[in-house]
């Protein structure tokens, strides 16, 4: 007996990519978090508008910058790379399923991670003694 190899379906709260894409901003609301959804429907026309854009620009291969950090993360942009400002650069953010109900700045750090190192010149007595 042949078993047969399926590939598993990656689902958000119970429901296909496929389907999700189809739906309008207003009705992916019901499938997320209730602050991601009152987000989302106080502001569904900038969202929209941000979508139809990164559609637009995906389309023409052209990168895709923004400095909307609060931006959430629906269906319709999941496969999209999009360069998310840190304050610095730009970041690059993949947006996968996993994603959907996030903020896009929640995927590009602000801060770095300390490196700390050797003492500096002058912060032990050692090396003020040299200092002459």
């Amino acid at each position: 007996m042949v078993e047969e190899i399926r590939k598993k379906i990656k689902t958000f709260r119970g429901k296909e990519l496929e389907f999700l894409k189809g739906l309008e901003i207003r009705e992916v609301s019901e499938y997320l978090p209730s602050r991601s959804r009152r987000t989302l429907l106080r502001n569904f026309e900038e969202i929209d508008k941000f979508v139809k854009s990164c559609e637009a620009k995906s389309k023409k291969n052209s990168k895709i910058r923004t400095h909307l950090r609060d931006m959430i993360i629906v269906p319709r942009l999941v496969g999209m790379t999009i360069e998310v400002h840190n304050g610095r650069a730009f970041q690059h953010v993949q947006i996968i399923m996993e994603m959907i109900g996030h903020r896009l700045g929640e995927f590009a750090m602000t801060r770095v991670r300390a490196k700390h190192t050797s003492a500096g010149f002058g912060a032990t007595k050692g090396s003020r003694a040299k200092k002459k």
